[in-house]
């Protein structure tokens, strides 16, 4: 019977893809610019999201309709 080979030793470093939090907002020199909008009944931290003419909060789901464009 022939021994099952088992690697041992370090695993291989893995970079982790950045947090989504940081591409909501937009840094220009000192000036910090929100591009989402926060939810009115969650409160600061809690971003809406943008989705076929809404916008949507995942937490208390708040939405907000965009109106028709004329």
């Amino acid at each position: 019977m022939a021994k099952k080979i088992v690697k041992k030793g370090k695993k291989k470093h893995v970079n982790k893809p950045t947090s989504k939090k940081y591409a909501k907002y937009k840094i220009e020199g000192t000036k910090v610019t929100r591009l989402s909008k926060f939810c009115p009944r969650c409160g600061p931290g809690i971003f809406l999201m943008n989705s076929k003419g809404r916008l949507y909060c995942g937490k208390c789901h708040y939405t907000e309709f965009e109106g028709k464009k004329v």
